[in-house]
């Protein structure tokens, strides 16, 4: 055997390492392959729908309103979607999202989906939301399927913190005909 052959060996198989290496990295620390559990996000996202979220999203800027994350609560992950924020007073009354006092139109329902009333004194537990609005690193989240989601207006779910959102969905991937970017 020449030394070329086996120095040309190594150098592929090198290659092929730090590219595993490469994949592994973004899929471990940046980029997850998470499946839709349920109907509760319907009709944005459907049940076995395959996304793509960003693990990094929140570890380099804040969360926005509108914005479908990933949350883990109680050791079980949730896809929802980010209604109120930090310092926000919201409250749902007669079918109409009001935040801080001012109608606010939810572009993504379906037409016809009823959203039960509430306002923060029936999510937060006593004390939890001084003044009326969301405390510090704190969201409320809803799905947008609202009939069929458990989310913030369940008072055990509640108020969801930072440290439980893992991540922003921003892509399907699967089924392959709705293959693209998420809103």
């Amino acid at each position: 055997m020449d030394l070329r052959e086996v120095t040309e060996f190594f150098r592929d198989f090198a290659g092929y390492i730090i590219t595993i290496g490469v994949i592994l990295f973004v899929f471990v620390f940046i980029v997850a392959i998470q499946p839709v559990a349920g109907n509760s996000m319907h009709p944005t996202l459907e049940d076995t729908e395959l996304t793509l979220v960003s693990r990094f999203a929140y570890k380099i800027s804040k969360p926005k309103r509108n914005e479908i994350v990933i949350l883990k609560k109680d050791k079980k992950s949730y896809v929802k979607r980010i209604i109120g924020l930090p310092g926000e007073k919201v409250e749902y009354l007669k079918n109409k999202l009001y935040i801080n006092d001012e109608p606010f139109k939810e572009l993504f329902l379906e037409e016809g989906i009823v959203t039960s009333g509430f306002t923060l004194d029936d999510i937060c537990k006593e004390n939890e939301c001084p003044d009326g609005v969301i405390p510090k690193d704190k969201y409320l989240v809803l799905g947008d399927n609202r009939p069929e989601s458990d989310d913030s207006r369940n008072k055990s779910f509640g108020l969801v913190d930072k440290s439980e959102l893992k991540g922003k969905v921003f892509f399907r991937v699967w089924p392959l005909g709705k293959f693209g970017k998420v809103n």
